[in-house]
């Protein structure tokens, strides 16, 4: 017997959706609302589905483990209201359990942001642990956390048949608000793990995620999709580092213009090294020993200036 576990907080609009691909895979169909204010749990109930309350926690990690017990069938799928299960993965799905081969299985997402299949490092093949035999998976409660899983494991494969589909962000709003949610969780780890403010994050930290998200994770290759997202991850860092000083009461630190002159000499440093890195894999071989050449000028200037 197979469950389809559904979280579900103001997805009035999302869930006909999602419950509908996976009509004739599931066995029962278990939507948790977290103290939704639209009529999530109405339609829910109006379209079959088992519907139990939870209260809202602001992110879905410390839900899991109690929608998981709601269920009744021997193996899971775990799904989020903006999800949706294609026919070919639905078909997948029923040979792996029928084949019985592993304990729990990690599915590739589809990331639609924008409007877009976001296909860069971070967003793609962005595996998760969501097909498995009840009790064999157990969630912790922080934000984006890994779960624990015993037995054996195995991958769908990396490709469009075998991904789930997720309908991530549809308007910048909608981004904003979450990144409002998901910072103050983020916040009670930074404060949890004792790291104590200094200006020279605000610098740092943003800096930093730009430069992973569109550089090494290949955000640059997505066009203004990736230059976008790019920019939004590393306000969501700002945003963090910044209610980070407003939990130390917005300590007053001084700003020396030496020191920050450093600081935005080393993000300059770093960005020169990855852009030539990233341009120079392009380049016409006979011409890379130039490229390598305008790097280190660049890096030495920035040195010289900081």
């Amino acid at each position: 017997m197979l469950s389809v576990v559904i979280s579900a907080w103001n997805e009035e609009q999302n869930l006909p959706r999602v419950v509908a691909s996976v009509r004739g895979l599931a066995d029962e169909i278990v939507v948790v609302d977290t103290e939704s204010t639209d009529k999530t749990k109405l339609v829910a109930k109006q379209l079959g589905c088992q519907v139990f309350s939870h209260p809202n926690t602001g992110i879905v990690e410390p839900v899991r483990n109690f929608s998981i017990a709601k269920a009744k069938g021997d193996w899971v799928l775990l799904l989020d209201a903006d999800e949706e299960v294609s026919p070919a993965l639905k078909k997948h799905i029923q040979k792996v359990i029928s084949e019985n081969k592993a304990d729990y299985f990690r599915i590739p997402r589809r990331n639609y942001i924008f409007g877009r299949w976001i296909k860069s490092s971070h967003w793609w093949p962005d595996y998760v642990y969501r097909l498995f035999r009840k009790g064999y998976i157990v969630w912790d409660s922080a934000i984006h956390s890994i779960p624990q899983t015993r037995g054996l494991g195995l991958d769908f494969s990396s490709d469009e048949d075998h991904a789930i589909i997720h309908h991530h962000y549809s308007t910048i709003s909608q981004y904003f608000e979450r990144v409002n949610r998901y910072t103050d969780h983020q916040l009670s780890l930074l404060v949890a793990n004792g790291v104590v403010f200094k200006w020279q994050y605000l610098l740092q930290k943003p800096a930093q995620e730009f430069l992973r998200q569109f550089f090494s994770r290949g955000g640059y290759k997505e066009g203004i999709h990736g230059l976008a997202l790019s920019g939004l991850q590393t306000f969501s860092e700002m945003t963090l580092y910044l209610k980070l000083w407003q939990h130390h009461g917005f300590s007053d630190q001084k700003v020396s213009l030496p020191e920050f002159g450093k600081q935005a000499s080393s993000v300059i440093r770093d960005y020169s090294w990855w852009y030539f890195e990233e341009t120079g894999k392009n380049t016409f071989f006979l011409l890379k020993p130039f490229v390598k050449i305008h790097r280190r000028i660049a890096t030495f200037l920035c040195r010289f200036l900081s």
